[in-house]
């Protein structure tokens, strides 16, 4: 007997609005490429080193948390 087992991949729908809004210029999300169920963030050119960009809007979490 085979067990089916139904993964849910993230998708944009479910990405909060102001996460979307609060994403710079040249950084996107799309498909990870560690986990293909969960969206990753994508640079579309070079970043360069110090490159500051904000503000966080959200919910700052302890590394415990996530």
């Amino acid at each position: 007997s085979t067990t089916e087992s139904t993964v849910a991949v993230e998708t944009l729908d479910d990405v909060p609005e102001h996460v979307l809004r609060g994403l710079p210029e040249d950084v996107r999300l799309f498909p990870s490429a560690v986990d293909k169920t969960r969206l990753g963030v994508w640079a579309t050119k070079s970043i360069l080193k110090g490159k500051k960009f904000g503000p966080f809007v959200g919910d700052k979490k302890k590394r415990s948390q996530v």
